[in-house]
């Protein structure tokens, strides 16, 4: 714009020049026209004149030839910089949509999906804490063996006696159910056990009994707490073991228990 403003002002420069130049009377011109041996301080002010508007025609002529100013570096950085936004801002909008309906159902297929998830890692959990238990423990954590299986003083002794402290804990030997928990002749107070093994499993002598019939335990359930009941002559527990049932044959519980990983 402003180079197509300085050519119509030079244009403009160029067509006065001529006109003043036409408008030069003979006898002007002859004035003006350098005569040998002429002494040139004679015409001031004409030379002065032809000076001035050449002067003017160069001043214009030389700006109208000089190039447009180069775009400042700032401006080209900050128009880059938009464009990239612009670009940026392009790339993030979304391309695609779903309904909310859509979504709904999707988020349900999602929760869906953990639930079972972690039903089947619970169900894992419980498969390996099952496989970790103890199938078979020790009736007492604490005993000292006073009489083990067998004859005694001209009688047979059906099982074997621990010895330990009033009130320690008593537990299930293996997986069952309760078949008995109450008072027992010569026992005071028992409790017998149906195995997982099919065997029965009698705790005689306890102070207290903690399950009732039909209860199911596991093996290392506490069951009772170790007392001086009935013909006992101190604290201690009289386990013993019928092997196929109430009515099968009694079995050294050392023996057994060792068959089963658990020395006594």
């Amino acid at each position: 714009m402003a180079s197509r403003h300085v050519g119509s002002v030079v244009e403009g420069t160029r067509r006065s020049v001529a006109e003043v130049v036409a408008e030069v009377s003979p006898d002007t011109a002859e004035r003006l026209a350098v005569r040998p041996g002429t002494s040139v301080s004679r015409r001031p002010a004409a030379l002065v004149a032809a000076l001035a508007i050449g002067g003017v025609i160069a001043f214009l002529g030389s700006h109208a030839l000089q190039p447009a100013a180069a775009e400042p570096v700032e401006v080209a950085a900050l128009l880059a910089a938009d464009s990239s936004l612009i670009d940026e801002e392009a790339a993030l909008m979304p391309q695609s949509s779903i309904s909310e309906a859509e979504a709904r159902e999707r988020l349900a297929e999602v929760a869906a999906a953990r639930a079972e998830r972690k039903a089947r890692e619970e169900e894992a959990a419980a498969a390996a804490a099952e496989a970790a238990r103890p199938k078979v423990v020790a009736p007492l954590d604490s005993y000292r063996l006073t009489s083990g299986f067998g004859s005694r003083w001209g009688t047979t002794h059906w099982g074997v006696d621990l010895a330990a402290p009033m009130h320690t804990p008593e537990y299930a030997v293996e997986d069952g159910v309760v078949l008995r928990a109450g008072a027992a002749s010569g026992y005071g107070l028992a409790v017998y056990i149906l195995g997982e093994s099919g065997d029965v499993t009698v705790y005689g002598h306890m102070d207290k009994i903690q399950v009732t019939a039909g209860d199911v335990v596991e093996a290392g359930d506490q069951i009772a707490l170790l007392g001086n009941r009935g013909q006992s002559t101190g604290p201690h527990l009289h386990f013993e073991v019928h092997s196929g049932g109430l009515e099968g044959k009694r079995v050294d519980p050392v023996t057994w228990l060792a068959a089963r990983g658990v020395d006594l």
